[in-house]
């Protein structure tokens, strides 16, 4: 690995350690045995290089409890029963995962005073998207876009709602059942 990719794997590794707003440049440098100048020459800033680990970071999440890395839920199941099954394996990835759902919070709370990080995020962020409506529902992005759009806006709200209160209080965090059986009432509400 060259100083470029160096510093990807120490600013991803500090992130995940520390933060976004604790790590230092110095930190950055520690963790990738490279120099201070190294940052500047390849990624502009300590900032830019962040936010690229950032996206990194949360790009190799989604490899990891992505589709690819799941028990693929029986596409020809009832759509409640792939629906639990996807969240079963999805909370049981939760714990290996509570660093990144940390940081992406504390990500989130800087978009305000951020634009450079807000953009940097928008494109992956709609990405995002299409993937949960794939990995949920199988649904292809290409064979109906708009669905598939309404399907990951859902999808992505959900998760970030559900990992939320899993950080907050496991002890109460909605289970996979409790999910579908609250997704299993709405649809049986009668108006």
């Amino acid at each position: 690995m060259g100083h470029r990719e160096d510093l990807l794997e120490g600013a991803k590794r500090c992130l995940l350690e520390k933060g976004y707003a604790r790590t230092t440049a110095r930190d950055i440098v520690a963790a990738s045995g490279t120099n201070l100048a190294s940052i500047g020459y390849h990624y502009g800033s300590k900032e830019a290089l962040l936010n690229q680990a950032f996206l990194a970071v949360t790009e190799e999440w989604g490899d990891a409890v992505g589709p690819a890395n799941r028990e693929a839920p029986d596409t020809a199941a009832d759509p409640l029963e792939r629906f639990e099954k996807t969240w079963e394996q999805v909370i049981a990835a939760f714990d290996a995962s509570r660093q990144v759902w940390k940081l992406q919070l504390e990500v989130v709370s800087r978009l305000d005073d951020d634009e450079k990080l807000r953009e940097a995020i928008r494109e992956p962020q709609l990405e995002g998207r299409m993937g949960m409506a794939e990995a949920f529902i199988g649904m292809d992005q290409e064979a109906d876009p708009e669905k598939a759009r309404v399907a990951g806006l859902f999808y992505q709200a959900l998760v970030a709602g559900v990992m939320i209160q899993w950080m907050v209080d496991p002890e109460t965090a909605p289970s996979a059942k409790d999910l579908t059986d609250g997704l299993r009432a709405i649809l049986e509400k009668k108006g």
